[in-house]
């Protein structure tokens, strides 16, 4: 029924394709490749999942007139007012909402406007929908909520328009957590989310939304859920993140290629649950790791892969394991380039751990 050139068999044995040999594969497979930029890719996800699927809906605060992002834009006139509609400025609400209507077979796909208020909404996200299949024996469920949320920082969004959540919803048994890194993963990530049988929480770093561009299959495919991607082959440090991060890595990777280090990029990609092997047969290759999130530092998601790191490749360790996050304070706005993890601050780590 859908068409996934990622989640097969042969597909899960090439992980370690680099992006551009994936799309080359798509293609080779008869893939139609359309340049797309981040939202106009998520756009796309929805407007696939409402046309193959009539039980799904698409709700939030504006979504009807395309949203702030845009990415509903152009979906309640192909679709109707019945599926794609506004609610009011309750995202307690709109997540109940979700999860009632998930509960009796909808397929809801539900919109924060900001990650930074989703809390209102975190008592339904993980005292009810992470925990309606197991309270009920299996016999309920409200599998098929997908809860999409722009987080992260964009350059002027201050202390309530910048935060990154990711954390707060890893410690909680029931749901997913994905956050993709540009449009190939946006639209695959939350075609997957969307048809997961498991409540997932798509984290879409909004600064990407636009900056972001690439050819993307323009048909249905989906991106596995709890599958992490090298990015780039290295020798001498593995460097993990997820979300724009990623890309940031990529910048300090090549800067301390001008210092003669080789680094392995890997982009988690999902949050909860994540790809342990992946990481660890990459740190057990090349001794040293540093792990990088917008977050703060302080019981970051960075922390629970630094510390499975430290647990399973404690004898292949040269260094210690090095952490690159926010700071432990509320996110700023005038001083947003001083508070987050940097190309150079990333490379102030790689330097540390290679010269440890």
């Amino acid at each position: 029924m859908q068409h996934c050139f990622a989640v097969s068999t042969a597909a899960r044995a090439t992980r370690r394709l680099l992006p551009r040999q994936r799309d080359l594969a798509s293609m080779a497979a008869g893939a139609t490749m359309t340049k797309m930029s981040m939202f106009q890719a998520i756009n796309n996800a929805m407007d696939i999942a409402l046309d193959t699927d009539d039980r799904a809906m698409v709700f939030g605060e504006d979504v009807a007139f395309g949203g702030v992002f845009r990415c509903s834009m152009n979906l309640r006139e192909k679709f109707g007012s019945d599926r794609v509609f506004n609610t009011p400025l309750s995202e307690q609400g709109i997540v109940g909402l979700a999860i009632g209507m998930a509960s009796v077979g909808y397929t809801p796909i539900a919109e924060i406007q900001f990650a930074d208020y989703v809390f209102p909404a975190f008592d339904q996200i993980v005292n009810e929908a992470a925990k309606y299949r197991y309270r009920a024996g299996s016999t309920w469920h409200c599998g098929g909520m997908t809860i999409r949320m722009p987080c992260g920082a964009v350059g002027h969004g201050g202390l309530y328009h910048s935060q990154s959540p990711e954390a707060f919803f890893s410690h909680c048994p029931g749901i997913n957590v994905v956050c993709p890194r540009g449009p190939i993963q946006a639209k695959g990530l939350l075609l997957a989310a969307i048809r997961c049988p498991d409540p997932t929480l798509v984290l879409e770093p909004k600064v990407l939304y636009r900056q972001a561009v690439e050819e993307v299959p323009a048909g249905d495919f989906t991106l596995p859920i709890g599958k992490a991607e090298v990015v780039r082959e290295g020798t001498d440090v593995t460097l993990i993140g997820w979300g724009n991060q990623v890309n940031r890595l990529l910048e300090a990777a090549d800067l301390a290629k001008e210092d003669g280090v080789s680094c392995e990029i890997i982009d988690l990609m999902s949050i909860l649950p994540w790809d342990e092997e992946c990481v660890l047969e990459s740190v057990r290759k090349t001794g040293r790791c540093v792990v990088a999130h917008e977050a703060p530092r302080t019981s970051g998601f960075g922390a629970e892969v630094a510390a499975t790191i430290q647990e399973r490749c404690f004898l292949q360790l040269e260094a210690p394991v090095q952490r690159v996050c926010g700071w432990d304070t509320p996110f700023p706005l005038a001083w947003e380039e001083f508070y987050l993890p940097t190309p150079l601050r990333v490379l102030d780590a790689i330097r540390a751990a290679t010269s440890f």
